[in-house]
């Protein structure tokens, strides 16, 4: 026991010896950054979707039963493409009806046609009546008449008889059908519908913005449907946070403010000649909105993010560290826009902020 009390005795003796410097934290060495103010673009992301250019509803001319389905469901078709085939037979006989009457009316054509040549020269000598050359001329007139009526006929069957061969009417890609071979389609009939193509060799995509971030970012008192300046830089991002390699550009502004959430569509397009974008897929499009404006910016590095809140250190005169919450915006190179949090001429810490506490002493 009594040595315990000498070993108590001696640790104190030490502890006065220690002076209040000692006892005092060295100081964490950081870097300055200053809050700059930089003229920038807004920046502004927007979630939607991906829609096609247009689309084509594929519906047959003709009534008739389908034979043939010539097309992989998904798939890209070429304008002109047969994608199905419907029972022709009908329409064949109905072609060669009209092409025998067309036959019979050119023959009726020239024996009236005759009859008028040889009756003229005699009406001319008093040999005929002028009412039978009348008569002869009528029944040359109707003959032409007829003939032409056969013709157009024709064409009506030809145009049939074509039609229960269904071709793509434009370049994209092929939806499913519910029609099968053996179903009845046609106008009237169950399947009157057979299929739609999306064309996607580009496609676009709706960027919703509310009419009060609208006024501020175009300087307007009042929508306009040209906004063709309004957006620039206008990129792609997909699903997997990859960048889409083509910009796009501006299309056109549609025409009325949605009543629901009070905002305008501006419609803006992508090629896409690989078809690597699909109709419906997720997009997010980052773009510059209206003109560049004065932001506070600090250096990159200087930002630190913890369960998803960001913060800075701010130096203080006293070479001290105030933890300061922020609310960032978008990167522009090696900076970030700082939307609040921070006001211009106050400096934050760079290297060794991982090591701070509030309010700690630093040495730059």
């Amino acid at each position: 026991m009594k040595n315990f009390y000498i070993f108590i005795s001696l640790l104190f003796c030490l502890s006065c010896t220690i002076t209040p410097k000692q006892r005092e934290v060295e100081p964490v060495v950081v870097e300055r950054a200053y809050v700059s103010v930089d003229t920038l673009p807004r920046s502004r992301v927007f979630i939607s979707t991906i829609t096609p250019n247009y689309q084509a509803v594929v519906q047959p001319r003709v009534n008739g039963y389908l034979t043939a389905k010539l097309f992989d469901n998904g798939m890209p078709v070429k304008r002109g493409e047969v994608i199905f085939r419907l029972d022709g037979r009908e329409q064949r006989a109905n072609l060669l009806s009209a092409k025998a009457d067309l036959e019979k009316a050119k023959a009726m054509r020239i024996e009236a046609e005759n009859n008028y040549s040889r009756a003229v020269p005699l009406a001319a000598i008093d040999a005929i009546s002028q009412a039978q050359l009348d008569q002869y001329t009528a029944e040359y007139r109707a003959a032409e008449a007829a003939v032409k009526s056969c013709e157009q006929a024709l064409e009506n069957a030809r145009l049939e008889s074509e039609y229960t061969v269904i071709r793509a009417s434009i370049d994209g890609v092929i939806s499913t059908s519910e029609a099968h071979v053996g179903d009845f389609v046609g106008p009237g009939a169950k399947f009157s519908t057979l299929t739609t193509i999306q064309n996607i060799d580009t496609v676009c995509v709706d960027i919703a913005i509310p009419m009060r971030n609208y006024l501020e970012y175009s300087n307007r008192r009042s929508f306009t449907y040209d906004n063709d300046s309004l957006l620039s830089n206008i990129n792609l991002y997909l699903a997997d946070g990859s960048h889409y390699p083509i910009e796009g550009s501006y299309s056109f502004t549609k025409s009325a403010v949605a009543d629901s959430s009070g905002t305008i569509i501006i419609v803006v397009t992508f090629p896409n000649p690989d078809y690597l974008l699909k109709a419906g897929q997720f997009a997010r499009v980052q773009t510059n909105v209206g003109r560049a404006v004065p932001r506070l910016t600090v250096p990159i590095t200087s930002v630190n993010n913890i369960q998803g809140k960001d913060f800075v250190w701010v130096i203080a005169a006293d070479s001290t560290v105030e933890y300061r919450p922020v609310r960032v915006g978008s990167i522009v190179g090696k900076r970030v826009v700082i939307e609040s949090g921070l006001n211009i001429g106050e400096s934050v810490a760079l290297i060794g902020a991982a090591k701070l506490t509030n309010k700690q002493k630093v040495k730059l």
